[in-house]
């Protein structure tokens, strides 16, 4: 008894003497801010006060902030306030407004697609509308910008909004009244079958309404025989933490480590999948390239370090910083970086960032010079960062980015820089816009669906030339020789941006895909059990 007694007292002793040590740091620390907080006002005050000319100290103190965040990490960034719901509303999974997706073209705010039960397409507003007036001021012709058309059409759920439409069909301008309300905004892009056992799924992002999303797609692919899922996170940025854990579980089984987060000041934390999930048994494969970042990497990286499915594609970006927010007293706001994420197998993927931002921020340039995004021998990994993959013990590495199971270069054929002259200044964009605005009761008409649209609808020749002059008209020389190497392509990006416009992004995926070269790859080895299988054991 007495020895129990003075373990206690012991033990007591020692948290005691731990406290003791922390404490004064603590307190030095907090003494630190205290004294620069004090010294940095005095500054404002005294360049308010006795400065030679007018200052602006609103934006010396922003400057102040955006240059001491960038001395920490490239991801702790300062948000103005104005800039605080904008940046907010991509992830919240919806906005509020009238419900259309629109172009400005030739000085005009054209509507371009209704979402389906908004605002918009209950009072009747169509696809190809011109909005001519917004609340009795004139629009069109007035070197009209997509901000100033948020600023217009968005507000406040229940508000009202009076809107003059140009229709080519009808002889004077139409009137709508619209409430304005909730509008979705997905962040999955694309599902559907690629054949008979294969599955398809494209996410943007990871936003709030993510999971929702996916479950969704996935159960209606279940009803059409899903077997294995293709998930392409190609130039997903990320989102919200909860989000990528929550994906993440709709793969691994109960208990199974998702990801874990630690920093200094923000004790390790573990977070598990759960008992539910979706798709916890067919096969898996996971697309990713360069701008697959942060909550795409916790989810690739979990599906990885488990093995429980592949990974083809390029390395991804490697970040592996969690920020939180935090809101500073005028409404605006810091996104602090508080912690690193490790995969499951304990690996973090932040590529390295001590030469400063500006150096990271050569990262792809880097890439692309140094071979990487041609050749997966062009990439070195420290083994001091190798780990080892939870079930049969692949070699995985941390370090930077996460690398693919199966590599797939960038096609980079300087025949394809023509096509990206005629994109770049919007020629085959504006091609398609005038294409449908002319023919889109001819083309209703004609294909009742998609499929018959896909089985039927040909990009003729004669398209081509007519891109071909536009292009000219903005001083892009013809090239004839990229023009015969890449008409093929640009054919299917025509129809496949018609197909957006007369259909939906999800059938416009379905002809972009049709000969993407990881897809393919992917599907391959779906097909063979036996090399899916092989290729998640460990050769070491």
């Amino acid at each position: 008894m007495k020895s129990k007694f003075n373990r206690k007292i012991k033990g007591l002793g020692t948290g005691l003497l731990l406290a003791a040590f922390l404490l004064p740091a603590f307190t030095n620390a907090q003494e630190s801010v205290q004294d620069n907080q004090l010294k940095f006002a005095r500054l404002l005050r005294l360049v308010e006060s006795y400065y030679v000319d007018t200052a602006n100290v609103t934006k010396l103190t922003e400057d102040a902030i955006v240059n001491l965040l960038g001395e920490l990490d490239p991801h702790s960034t300062y948000i103005s306030k104005d800039e605080v719901d904008k940046m907010n509303e991509p992830l919240k999974g919806n906005f509020e407004g009238i419900g259309i997706s629109f172009n400005i073209y030739k000085d005009t705010l054209l509507v371009t697609t209704i979402i389906a039960g908004g605002p918009s397409e209950k009072v009747g507003l169509r696809e190809g509308d011109r909005i001519v007036d917004v609340d009795g001021k004139n629009i069109a012709g007035t070197g009209l910008k997509n901000s100033d058309v948020f600023d217009l059409l968005r507000g406040e759920k229940g508000t009202e909004v009076n809107l003059k439409i140009y229709r080519k069909s009808e002889p004077g301008l139409l009137d709508f009244k619209i409430i304005r309300d909730k509008i979705p905004i997905f962040s999955l892009d694309a599902s559907y079958m690629l054949d008979q056992s294969t599955g398809y799924i494209k996410l943007n992002k990871f936003a709030a309404t993510t999971n929702e999303e996916f479950e969704t797609a996935i159960k209606e692919l279940k009803q059409d025989g899903i077997e294995n899922l293709i998930l392409d996170l190609r130039g997903n940025g990320g989102g919200y933490l909860k989000s990528a854990i929550e994906i993440s579980d709709q793969f691994l089984s109960n208990g199974k480590l998702v990801v874990y987060t630690s920093g200094l000041n923000d004790p390790k934390r573990d977070y598990n999948a759960s008992s539910t999930g979706e798709f916890e048994n067919g096969n898996v494969v996971v697309l990713v390239d360069e701008g697959s970042a942060s909550a795409s990497e916790i989810v690739t990286g979990a599906i990885q370090d488990w093995d429980r499915g592949l990974v083809i594609g390029r390395r991804s970006f490697g970040k592996g910083l969690v920020q939180k927010p935090f809101f500073l007293t005028d409404g605006s706001m810091v996104r602090l970086t508080t912690a690193h994420y490790y995969t499951p197998s304990g690996r973090c993927i932040q590529k390295p960032y001590e030469d400063g931002v500006g150096e990271y921020r050569k990262d792809y340039i880097n890439r692309m010079s140094n071979g990487e995004m041609f050749s997966a021998d062009s990439i070195h990994f420290d083994d001091k960062l190798k780990h080892k993959t939870l079930k049969s013990g692949r070699n995985v590495y941390g370090g930077g980015g996460i690398m693919p199971d199966i590599f797939i270069p960038l096609d980079t054929s300087h025949h394809y820089s023509y096509l990206n002259q005629l994109r770049r200044k919007n020629v085959t964009y504006n091609y398609v816009l005038d294409f449908v605005d002319a023919n889109r009761d001819k083309l209703k008409s004609k294909y009742k669906d998609f499929e018959s649209f896909n089985s039927n609808f040909k990009i003729g020749d004669d398209a081509i030339a007519d891109i071909v002059e536009r292009g000219e008209k903005e001083g892009i020389e013809k090239n004839e020789e990229s023009l015969e190497f890449t008409k093929d392509n640009l054919k299917k990006e025509l129809k496949a941006y018609i197909a957006r416009d007369m259909f939906s992004r999800n059938d416009m995926y379905k002809i972009l895909n049709r000969d993407d070269e990881a897809i393919l790859k992917a599907l391959e080895v779906l097909e063979n059990q036996n090399q899916y299988n092989n290729l998640l054991v460990s050769t070491q």
